[in-house]
């Protein structure tokens, strides 16, 4: 009986040393709605410049999904799966509980990738990152083209 105590046991705390180790892969969020917190209007403004959208709309998605970090993730999962925005806080309400990476995997974006390992990095807020003056390409709504690339061509 004590032999199956002791796996048990183990098990239980491989599982949540996995489990930790996972939520720490987007901890920068955390850290995020610490920022905003304390700069809630210069968080908004540095979220409308990077995704090239009006205060009102960054406002708008802040109340919907209950705060910046999360509107900046909702967006950047946007632009990263070429799904409107609309779309992808819809699924966001439906999948909240599942975590940021089984999340992104649910849009499209493969864990190993490029993006995914992006996403892990942290924010680009600040200036830094690949994506500083491109023209990003998800759409706004779920009414147009948007300019949803499926793949083929140069990057």
């Amino acid at each position: 009986m004590s032999k199956l105590r002791l796996i048990f046991l183990t098990l239980v705390i491989q599982f949540l040393v996995v489990v930790n180790a996972h939520a720490g892969d987007f901890a920068w969020l955390d850290k995020l709605s610490i920022e905003a917190r304390a700069d809630a209007s210069g968080v908004k403004a540095r979220i409308a410049a990077r995704f090239h959208i009006g205060d009102a709309k960054v406002s708008a998605i802040i109340r919907d999904v209950g705060g910046h970090a999360d509107a900046y993730m909702v967006l950047r999962l946007a632009e990263m799966s070429h799904l409107s925005i609309d779309t992808v806080i819809g699924r966001y309400h439906r999948n909240k509980g599942k975590g940021w990476g089984a999340f992104a995997k649910s849009l499209g974006i493969k864990p190993g990738s490029n993006e995914f390992h992006a996403l892990k990095r942290g924010h680009d807020l600040n200036g830094g990152g690949s994506s500083k003056n491109k023209k990003h390409k998800y759409k706004e709504n779920g009414n147009g083209k948007g300019g949803k690339n499926k793949g083929k061509g140069k990057k």
